[in-house]
């Protein structure tokens, strides 16, 4: 269980973003992007647990001026296309770690995930053991590799991807998921020993496709929108 554990609420937001200039503090019905993430964090944890790591002062600005102190700026080789967000959380703990303070479980919150509910963070870390490295979220995939996703072989010809194609209804396929990027319950002794992609022992925490919302695209943006209005 969580509740005997300490635990660090991370926010990722690097200032560059090619598909939607500054979209972490882009507003978004009003108010910037990543405070939805840092709301949804505030109810969960206090303030002194919640991090949010950037290379960028506008969005340093933006975070402070609603409250929340950025303890330290990340530094720009953790801003690129290259780096990678297990270095960016190790960055984060040996930050802590150099002052003393010390976490078993990292809950990591994307800020392009602004649809999340208190509800979800706390059934998430409650699925979480230490025998697991990570509660992961996910959402049922709209692409089946069984049934409806191919792959092409050495004449160009289209077969399915997995299985032998046995499958004629969708429903019939075995369930497949995808992350959908909202919630990681991470275990630090997992991270220390190896990078997130060498995970084996996940498990996941189902969302429903109306708060997995993941805003990457101008598309993406505007469907969050569309939502925003229709639902607030």
């Amino acid at each position: 269980m969580y509740k005997n554990k300490r635990i660090l609420a991370i926010i990722p937001a690097r200032g560059g973003s090619k598909g939607i200039p500054h979209k972490n503090i882009k507003e978004l019905n009003g108010k910037p992007l990543i405070i939805y993430s840092i709301d949804i964090a505030r109810q969960v944890f206090t303030d002194e647990n919640i991090c949010v790591t950037t290379d960028d002062q506008q969005i340093i600005d933006v975070v402070e001026n609603y409250g929340l102190h950025v303890p330290f700026v990340r530094p720009a080789y953790l801003a690129t296309d290259e780096a990678t967000t297990h270095d960016v959380l190790m960055h984060a703990l040996n930050f802590y770690e150099q002052k003393g303070i010390f976490y078993d479980i990292i809950l990591l919150l994307q800020p392009t995930s602004p649809f999340r509910l208190k509800q979800h963070l706390e059934e998430a870390m409650d699925l979480y053991t230490d025998s697991f490295d990570m509660i992961v979220s996910v959402k049922e995939a709209s692409a089946n590799p069984y049934y409806n996703l191919f792959e092409e072989d050495e004449f160009g010809h289209l077969h399915v991807s997995k299985g032998n194609g046995k499958y004629t209804r969708r429903q019939d396929a075995p369930t497949v998921w995808e992350y959908n990027g909202s919630i990681y319950v991470i275990n630090v002794k997992s991270l220390k020993g190896m990078k997130m992609s060498d995970f084996t022992r996940k498990k996941k925490y189902c969302m429903q496709d109306i708060y997995s919302i993941d805003i990457d695209t101008p598309l993406d943006w505007m469907i969050a929108e569309e939502f925003m209005k229709k639902y607030d």
